[in-house]
């Protein structure tokens, strides 16, 4: 025999940054492990130092950064996790980023514009990941970004038992806030038992941020609960946008459903006043209790991230969690 024969007993850590701990402790909990103690503070002058406070050699890493605001801080604090990872040997290692940074900048609207999603993966290539794992990117096909295996997990499915608690199928349309969405409104249709579809229709001034208009349904919601479902709720605009023209349309009564709460200002008064009847949303950002109102629910997107990274380090199918329908 040549050679050496060594222990090679696999070993998972799963490492926290700053934005967002309590989903990070949910996640370690799911999984029954403790998270690795880590260092992380800010200097003076607002650099930020990491360190790893037990060896990772060999190891499995997965460095878990949600990205609220000040969305750049915490992207670089993970990228400085991830080389501090790879500095220290470790054998993979996975950004995990549930809500994935400039997600929204996937494409080139006018010249002279960044293509700022494919930069960010550029950038955790870069800083030495392996893998990307995430929650429900804006455009699917910004997997192709990145140089290597991303786990484009779904949070469908949870919101999805949620929402069924909460209507009549037979009584029930799904609404896409755009056209772009509507194959995902497709499927929420199926889930929910085959329920009919519209979309609202839209225009942007791509020109201005966070600047859309409603203009009116296209399908029938007259008498039935809407549900409309989108990826993330920034300022709102959108979104009572298309609530006020599904009631205008005479929707009995309206659920929103998306997976991203970033609820940045004015949004939770523009939700809190639109006359919408839920607005059910997961964890994958946090929501500070000053953004927090009666018509919010609040689901955990923890059990996902467990079962994802159980069977990415038991080099299991990912694509099985969500019954085949996504990898």
């Amino acid at each position: 025999m040549t050679g050496m024969q060594v222990s090679n007993d696999k070993r998972l850590k799963l490492v926290s940054g700053r934005a967002h701990p309590e989903l990070a402790e949910q996640v370690a909990s799911e999984l029954g492990i403790d998270l690795l103690p880590v260092s992380a503070y800010d200097f003076a002058n607002s650099e930020i130092y990491v360190r790893f406070e037990e060896s990772i050699r060999g190891a499995d890493v997965f460095i878990l950064q949600s990205h609220p605001a000040p969305i750049n801080k915490w992207l670089i604090e993970q990228l400085i996790m991830i080389d501090a990872a790879k500095r220290a040997s470790a054998k993979r290692i996975t950004a995990v980023a549930p809500y994935y940074p400039y997600a929204r900048q996937d494409k080139k609207h006018q010249g002279r514009e960044p293509i700022s999603a494919r930069l960010v993966a550029d950038l955790f290539k870069t800083a030495g990941a392996d893998r990307i794992m995430s929650v429900d990117l804006h455009a699917a096909q910004a997997q192709g970004f990145f140089d290597g295996p991303v786990d484009h997990l779904w949070a469908m499915p949870t919101l999805v038992e949620y929402v069924r608690t909460k209507v009549d199928p037979d009584n029930t349309a799904v609404v896409s806030p755009d056209a772009g969405r509507i194959k995902v409104a497709e499927q929420w249709g199926n889930r929910l038992g085959g329920v009919p579809l519209a979309f609202v229709h839209k225009t942007r001034d791509i020109t201005r941020p966070n600047q859309a208009t409603s203009n009116r349904v296209v399908g029938d919601v007259a008498g039935r609960t809407a549900v409309i479902v989108d990826d993330l709720i920034d300022t709102a605009g959108t979104i009572c946008g298309a609530v006020r023209v599904v009631l205008e349309a005479g929707a009995k009564d309206v659920i929103v459903a998306a997976t991203h709460g970033v609820l940045s200002d004015p949004a939770v008064e523009r939700l809190h006043a639109s006359g919408l009847r839920e607005l059910v949303v997961t964890d994958t950002l946090p929501i500070e209790e000053s953004k927090r109102f009666p018509e919010l629910t609040i689901l955990p997107i923890a059990p996902v991230l467990a079962k994802a990274i159980d069977a990415v380090f038991e080099d299991d199918s990912v694509a099985k969690i969500f019954d085949g329908d996504a990898g």
